[in-house]
């Protein structure tokens, strides 16, 4: 295993490499909304679970890549939030947002790794869960900044959600979900188009009673609480 762990960890290390340097290159040098910015690093950090997840052999390699890359890198981002503008330029909406972040979303990719990896043996359950929530909150978060004039209101919503965001949501939350069921059932839409409906129809609700920021966590194991079951029952 070690093997396949010191090979994988430096793919995961060139990925993030590659990226943040292309990320950071975009905001010295192109005037990027501050949304659109924060977006492009939700789905860098999105991106990243394609190497947890074809990039090792096994799940095991992948989930204590996950841990050593924490290890690694947090207390890196710590040091850095000494420094000025550092929140600026990740337009951070509160001091250590990154950083946690970083936490929560590989401790999601491990979790959600040990169980449709590990467990039930089909990384395609972690990529479509996965999708559910990262397509879709990228979509509602870019569509209710600049179309929301509709708002969702109530007890259990956090603040003010637009409809139009959610409704984004929804439907990139289906698609991302449709096509990975498309991909392994080989274009069966029969049963793959129910599936992905009922998940992105769970993933939008819980998003919008999730406070916090930790959709992160809900959205995606809200997912795989619903599309596990589903897929086993109807045989995708």
């Amino acid at each position: 295993m070690l093997t396949d762990l010191v090979a994988g960890f430096g793919k995961l290390v060139v990925y993030y490499g590659l990226c943040v340097i292309g990320a950071l290159a975009l905001r010295r040098f192109v005037r990027v909304p501050a949304e659109v910015f924060r977006k492009t690093l939700h789905l860098i950090l999105l991106g990243s679970l394609f190497v947890f997840l074809y990039g090792f052999g096994t799940w095991t390699a992948s989930a204590l890549a996950a841990v050593l890359f924490v290890a690694a890198v947090y207390p890196a981002l710590a040091a850095a939030e000494r420094l000025p503008g550092y929140s600026q330029l990740l337009t951070e909406r509160k001091a250590g947002e990154i950083k946690r972040s970083l936490v929560v979303v590989f401790a999601m990719y491990a979790t959600l790794a040990a169980v449709g990896w590990g467990w039930l043996g089909e990384r395609y359950l972690v990529t479509a869960s996965v999708m559910a929530w990262g397509l879709g909150d990228a979509a509602a978060a870019l569509v209710g900044k600049r179309f929301g004039s509709h708002f969702i209101e109530g007890r259990l919503v956090e603040g003010r959600k637009s409809v139009e965001g959610t409704l984004a949501m929804f439907l990139v939350s289906f698609l991302s979900v449709l096509a990975v069921l498309l991909v392994h059932s080989a274009g069966n839409w029969r049963v793959s188009a129910p599936i992905a409906a009922v998940t992105a129809a769970v993933s939008a609700a819980v998003e919008l009673c999730t406070r916090d920021g930790m959709d992160t966590i809900t959205c995606p194991f809200a997912a795989a609480a619903v599309l596990i079951p589903l897929v086993r029952a109807l045989g995708v």
